[in-house]
């Protein structure tokens, strides 16, 4: 006779991460009506401080996708913390060898690349780090 496996995640884990999946998406998606609010308007006023503010409504959303994850990182154990900080940590510093090099790269000619292209690299950067952990953990 089979008997049920235990669940991966406890009754209180699963209520947490849907608490936090609800949080985070709904800032995502005050950030992307913000955002495309902001690019329908905010470029075709005048420069001023009115243009300014309207451009950078969409780090509202931002702010709130922060209080989000330090909401979720609040709900988690201390080891996940641990494990969150260390994957975290490597990230950055990724980040940084890479941002430092093509920093070097720009002075040999390379084209200079927006502030926007770090980001994408630290969220790959966690990504990729993430991924490698996990897959070590479960091997």
């Amino acid at each position: 006779m089979r008997t049920q496996a235990e669940p991966k995640f406890s009754a209180a884990e699963r209520k947490a991460g849907a608490a936090y999946l609800r949080e985070l998406f709904g800032s995502i998606a005050i950030y992307i009506a913000l955002l495309v609010l902001s690019i329908i308007y905010g470029q075709a006023m005048e420069t001023g401080p009115l243009k300014t503010a309207v451009l950078t409504c969409p780090m509202i959303g931002f702010a709130l996708m922060i209080w989000a994850i330090a909401r979720q990182v609040g709900r988690m154990d201390e080891y996940q913390r641990i494990v969150m900080l260390e994957t975290f940590a490597l990230a950055a510093a990724l980040t940084a060898a890479v941002t430092f090099t093509y920093g070097f790269m720009e002075n040999a000619g390379y084209p200079r690349l927006s502030m926007f292209y770090v980001w994408g690299v630290m969220g790959g950067s966690w990504l990729i780090i993430g991924l490698l952990r996990c897959w070590k953990t479960w091997r």
